[in-house]
C-alpha cells in the first residue's frame, strides 16, 4: 500500500515537473509557426474590390511627422502616386520630427484650405486641437500610424487610420526572436512614448517575450525617434557593457533605431550577423532592407506596405468624400529576413507587394 502511494506520488511529481517544459515547447512551436506564416509571399490582393468612383478634383495635403523617417517618406510617395492616378492635386509639409514642428506643419496645411489632410506618422491625440480646427473648416482627415488601431480614431475627427494591426506586428517581431533563439532570447526593447502606437507596440513585444519561460527582457529603452542619431550610438555601447553576451536580440518599434547602431556594434568586434540580432516591428525602410540583404547588423523587419498604404489613404478619402464608410481593410503582417528579402520589393529595397493593388484601386475609382 505504502509502495503504491509512493509510486503514485512520484508519478504526480514527474508530471508536474514535465508540465512547464511541455508548455515551453508548445510556445516555441507556436513561435516558429507564426514566423513561417509571416515570411510567405504576398502575391494575392485581399483588399477592397468595390467602392465609390472618383469624386472629382480635390486637393490633399500630406502633413508628414518627419520625412527623415523611411516609413513616412514611403507612404508620401504612395499618396503622391495615387493622387495623380485619381486626378487630385497633392502637396506635402514636413513636421521635422518634433511635436511643435508637427503642430506648425498642421497649421500651415490648414491655411492652404485643402479638401483633405493626411496626417502621416503624427499622433492624432497629441495633435487633436489642430485636427479639430481642420474639421471645423470642413477639411476631411485621414491618418497613417496616427493611433494604435486601424479605422476611425475615437475622440478625434480622423475618418480612418491606415496601419497594419500593431499588436500583430509586435507579436510577429517578438516571435521571431523567440523562434531564432530556441526560446532562450535575451532582449532589449526600443520604443518611443511620444507616440501612442509606438509605446503600445513596444509593450506588446515585451508581453510576448515574457510569455517565453526561457527568455529575458534585459531592458526596455524609451528613446525618442527624433533623438536616435545622437542617443543610440552611446546607448548601444552602454547596453553592451551592461549585458555582454546575454544580449542576444533587439526589438525596436522602427528601423530608424538600427540606422545608428552598426558602428558601435562593429567597434565592439561584433560581426554583421552576430548577436544581438536586431529585429524591427516596422516600417521596412530602404536602409533596413539594405542591412538585411547585406547581413549588416539587422536580421529582420516587419515592414508596412508603404506605397500600398498610400493608395489606401487616397481610397479612404474618396470614400469619405462620397459619404461612405471606411473600407475596413487592414493589411496582413509580413516578415522580411535574409532568406526572402529578394521578393516582395526585391531590388527596390521596399515592401511593395506584387498583388495588383494599383490596378484594384484604379478599377474601383473608374480610372485608367
Amino acid at each position: 500500500m505504502i509502495r503504491s502511494l509512493m509510486l503514485a506520488t512520484a508519478a504526480t511529481l514527474a508530471l508536474a515537473a514535465a508540465a512547464p517544459a511541455a508548455r515551453a515547447d508548445a510556445f516555441l512551436d507556436e513561435a516558429k509557426a507564426v514566423v513561417a506564416k509571416a515570411v510567405g509571399r504576398v502575391d494575392k490582393w485581399d483588399g477592397p474590390t468595390t467602392g465609390p468612383k472618383a469624386v472629382g478634383k480635390k486637393t490633399v495635403v500630406y502633413v508628414a511627422g518627419d520625412m527623415r523617417n523611411g516609413g513616412i517618406l514611403g507612404v508620401a510617395q504612395g499618396v503622391k502616386e495615387a493622387a495623380a492616378a485619381i486626378g487630385w492635386d497633392y502637396r506635402e509639409i514636413d513636421g521635422q520630427g518634433t511635436v511643435s514642428g508637427q503642430s506648425t506643419a498642421l497649421s500651415q496645411a490648414i491655411a492652404l484650405k485643402p479638401d483633405a489632410l493626411i496626417v502621416g506618422g503624427s499622433d492624432a491625440v497629441e495633435q487633436k486641437a489642430g485636427l479639430e480646427e481642420a474639421a471645423k473648416e470642413g477639411i476631411t482627415i485621414v491618418g497613417w500610424h496616427s493611433g494604435p488601431k486601424p479605422g476611425p480614431l475615437d475622440g478625434t475627427p480622423v475618418f480612418a487610420n491606415v496601419t497594419t494591426d500593431s499588436m500583430e506586428v509586435a507579436k510577429v517581431a517578438a516571435m521571431k526572436a523567440i523562434a531564432d533563439s530556441d526560446g532562450k532570447a535575451g532582449v532589449v526593447i526600443f520604443a518611443d512614448s511620444t507616440y501612442a502606437i509606438a509605446i503600445a507596440k513596444g509593450r506588446a513585444m515585451e508581453a510576448v517575450i515574457k510569455q517565453c519561460s526561457g527568455c529575458t527582457v534585459l531592458s526596455f529603452q524609451d528613446t525618442p525617434l527624433a533623438d536616435v542619431s545622437t542617443r543610440i550610438p552611446q546607448l548601444t555601447t552602454t547596453l553592451l557593457q551592461q549585458n555582454g553576451a546575454k544580449w542576444t536580440h533587439s526589438l525596436a518599434i522602427n528601423d530608424l533605431y538600427y540606422d545608428f547602431m552598426p558602428p558601435a556594434l562593429s567597434a565592439a568586434g561584433i560581426a554583421g550577423d552576430g548577436d544581438p540580432q536586431n529585429i524591427s516591428a516596422g516600417d521596412g525602410s530602404e536602409s533596413a532592407y539594405q542591412r538585411i540583404r547585406a547581413k549588416d547588423h539587422q536580421a529582420a523587419t516587419v515592414p508596412e506596405p508603404l506605397a500600398m498604404q498610400g493608395w489606401q489613404l487616397v481610397d479612404e478619402l474618396n470614400r469619405a468624400f462620397a459619404h461612405e464608410k471606411w473600407s475596413g481593410y487592414v493589411p496582413g503582417v509580413h516578415l522580411v529576413t535574409p532568406d526572402n528579402v529578394g521578393f516582395d520589393g526585391g531590388p527596390k529595397n521596399v515592401f511593395d507587394p506584387d498583388n495588383g493593388y494599383r490596378d484594384a484601386y484604379k478599377k474601383i475609382w473608374g480610372v485608367n
